[in-house]
């Protein structure tokens, strides 16, 4: 080879191996500003089963039957031996607001020859070795005669748990069952049977299955998913949600008077996302949720406006969907004194809950008719009256008051989010605070790649620069069903099927960020290096922390100066999240491929040195007491 050939080919090479040297000048003893302490927190909705097939914990599908036309959607009959039957949907039900079953007609059965229903669960149904399971049905009969609940192995075809009711009687009532498995193979290949051993008619409503749940809450969440939400130590919770909240009708909306109180009481409704939703998830469990995590409500309203474009006009029309307003705020935050405190109370949590922050609808920027300002107004005016501590959100801007926070949301793909992190920085700090309620980098799919990633961590660098201006922040969406059918929006923070469940690379930097933040914004600059070159720093309880985000795809070597630093101990903490390209993420089968990696950076001085490897996030703690 040529020797200047080869010279040129190692100088690009040396070129491609790390980017000019950048300088990180950090002024450790001035604050730039307040660090929000609820900064970092969850958004959620009905999308990509959440809910029901998601965090929800109940197994058993379509429980209330409202799925499907002639026939009820992931129920089928169940016909052992010579046995006959036959199935339809009745408009007879256990309660006022759950007029609907499943109708079972028998015509031949026996003990050796049983006939009945079968439910195919979210995806299958999960069991795990040595579990209780808490199983329930609301049921009546023309003759008496017991139930069998069991778990059947798709495989086997054999239950691997089972329980019998009481004798069923000619009245509605609840049947409750506990199925407890043995030793066997962890598996979602199974689904649920409800059969009898003698001809009758039989219906069926509110057909359950629990697994344990979290802090084993009745009616409650999966542990797995609790668990992964734990870990990202969120300030809050945001809900019921973006579309969900609206409906695509204003018949469809969620109303929250008819998700509180007894399940068999709660009708359901469609969601936007197309699918029914069962309500199992009402205001009290989303209030649980937020105990449960320590995480603050951020209660939104409906406002009057639904995504099919139909609209409640401000004034008399408009009233009793304020009124309703109030009166939800004061089932979270009213004493046993007031009515719908002591409603809350009889439902079983007789404390009020702290409430800062109420959202009036959402993304009422869609709304053709321009009435979100009068209709804002109208919100604000008897909020505030009733309750003038809360701050009031407004999903777009408004002019007929000054709302305390603006929700904005972006949704955006990773080079245009590289260029948007200067957004905030020069922002008016005069105006209203900022929600991002809803934001993303939507590149990989059904949850995020190691690219969004990079553009998801470089984009949370500026909201940490900027967060005495932004006071909460929520990616979107949160959960996603991976089996087929499952998804209705990419790209998404954690992905589960029936059984297991894995974060993202950019879930894992939402954890090392929100683990891994102070109280106060510390002044820094960056000059030099990459364009491609991100970061923050904040401090809190004698620890500084560097948040720095290499999205090159060459080393980036680094000065760091800890200009004002009385002291700085010679070894910190390294916490890194890398991968070999913008392609690489986490699935099911690989759950933890792309994880964060602990370690300590030595030679920590107030001037010092260190090489970021391409593709990297990182966060540094020094101690500076």
């Amino acid at each position: 080879m040529n020797n200047k050939i080869a010279i040129g080919l190692m100088s690009f090479a040396a070129a491609l191996s790390a980017q000019a040297p950048a300088v990180l000048d950090i002024q450790v003893g001035q604050v730039a500003g307040k660090v929000s302490p609820t900064l970092y927190g969850i958004m959620t909705e009905e999308i990509n089963y959440s809910y029901d097939g998601g965090l929800y914990a109940e197994m058993v599908r379509n429980r209330t039957f409202h799925e499907g036309w002639d026939q009820p959607a992931h129920w089928y009959l169940m016909q052992y031996g010579n046995s006959h039957a036959s199935m339809s949907l009745d408009k007879t039900g256990p309660s006022a607001g759950r007029q609907f079953s499943l109708k079972l007609s028998v015509e031949h059965a026996s003990p050796a020859e049983q006939a009945g229903v079968s439910n195919e669960g979210y995806w299958g149904a999960p069991v795990r070795a040595n579990t209780t399971y808490k199983g329930s049905f609301y049921a009546k009969a023309d003759s008496p005669g017991p139930v069998s609940m069991s778990i059947i192995s798709d495989d086997t075809g054999k239950p691997v748990a089972s329980a019998t009711s009481d004798a069923l009687t000619t009245e509605w009532r609840q049947y409750n069952l506990t199925l407890h498995t043995g030793d066997i193979k962890t598996s979602a290949a199974n689904h649920i049977v409800l059969t009898v051993a003698h001809p009758e008619n039989v219906w069926f409503d509110m057909v359950s299955l629990f697994p344990p749940t979290y802090k084993n809450r009745v009616n409650g969440n999966r542990i797995d998913l609790m668990e992964k939400l734990s870990a990202m130590k969120p300030a809050f919770l945001r809900f019921p949600g973006g579309n969900y909240l609206e409906g695509d009708h204003i018949k469809d909306r969620y109303e929250w008077k008819k998700t509180i109180g007894p399940l068999v009481d709660r009708p359901t409704h469609p969601s936007p996302w197309r699918y029914h939703s069962s309500d199992g998830m009402g205001l009290l469990e989303f209030l649980n949720w937020c105990e449960d995590l320590n995480m603050r409500p951020v209660l939104a309203v409906y406002a009057g406006y639904s995504l099919a474009q139909e609209h409640v006009a401000p004034g008399p029309d408009l009233e009793p969907y304020v009124q309703d307003a109030l009166e939800e705020i004061e089932y979270v935050t009213g004493d046993a004194s007031t009515k719908w405190g002591a409603v809350r109370a009889q439902n079983g949590h007789p404390d009020p809950f702290a409430l800062d922050y109420v959202e009036v609808g959402n993304e009422d920027e869609f709304d053709r008719s321009k009435s979100y300002d009068g209709r804002f107004a109208q919100y604000y005016d008897a909020i505030k009256k009733k309750y003038p501590r809360l701050q009031l959100i407004a999903t777009t801007p408004v002019t007929s008051r000054k709302p305390d926070v603006i929700d904005d949301h972006y949704y955006k793909r990773a080079d245009q989010f590289f260029d948007f992190t200067q957004h905030y920085d020069k922002a008016d700090r005069n105006g209203p605070k900022i929600f991002v309620g809803e934001w993303a980098t939507r590149e990989g799919t059904p949850t995020p790649d190691f690219g969004a990633a990079l553009s998801d961590a470089a984009w949370m660098t500026a909201m940490e620069r900027n967060s005495d201006l932004i006071v909460m922040a929520g990616y979107a969406p949160l959960l996603v069903n991976v089996n087929p059918g499952g998804m209705q929006w990419d790209t998404d923070l954690i992905g589960y099927d029936a059984l297991t469940s894995y974060g993202s690379p950019s879930y894992y930097a939402q954890v090392m960020f929100s683990n891994h933040l102070g109280t106060d914004i510390v002044a820094s600059s960056l000059e030099g290096g990459g364009p491609r070159l991100f970061q923050s720093v904040t401090r809190g309880g004698g620890a500084l922390y560097l948040k720095v985000v290499n999205a090159s795809s060459a080393p980036q070597p680094v000065e760091i100066k800890l200009t004002g630093a009385d002291h700085v101990k010679s070894t910190g903490r390294l916490i890194s999240l890398t991968a070999l390209s913008t392609g690489a993420t986490n699935t099911l089968r690989e759950p933890t491929k792309i994880v964060p990696v602990n370690g300590s950076i030595r030679g920590v001085s107030t001037d010092f040195h260190h090489t970021f490897p391409s593709y990297s996030i990182s966060v540094i703690e020094l101690d500076t007491k």
